[in-house]
């Protein structure tokens, strides 16, 4: 059983920068791709950005030029480094990672990590 461990987030002001981190607890093979996930208060979560096993990366256009994911395959952890946050990127981030897995995909996500950016 794989687990996510995140770590990185908190309080910082309109403007500033925060670096979250994912680390899985164990050696994945298989892996189709990593993904940042957010979700504030009263929405759904939404996809942030997400990095496949291929290398192509997709972000959330309101991140875009804002936010860079990056992974290091070696270690099997995952980095959102977050630039110029706004009131509204204030959320739980949650870390995801989906491997194929007989066939199938199966995703794993982390506890999560609180962003609070003040105005």
């Amino acid at each position: 059983q794989v687990q996510l461990v995140e770590s990185g987030g908190g309080l910082v002001e309109s403007g500033g920068s925060l670096r979250l981190s994912c680390a899985a607890s164990t050696s994945v093979n298989s892996i189709r791709g990593w993904g940042w996930y957010r979700q504030a208060p009263g929405k759904q979560r939404e996809l942030v950005a997400r990095i496949s096993s291929t290398g192509s990366i997709e972000y959330l256009d309101s991140v875009k030029d804002r936010f860079a994911i990056s992974t290091d395959t070696a270690k099997n952890t995952l980095d959102l480094q977050m630039s110029s946050l706004k009131p509204e990127d204030t959320a739980v981030y949650y870390c995801n990672l989906a491997v194929r897995l007989m066939g199938s995909i199966r995703e794993y996500w982390g506890q999560g990590t609180q962003v609070t950016v003040a105005s």
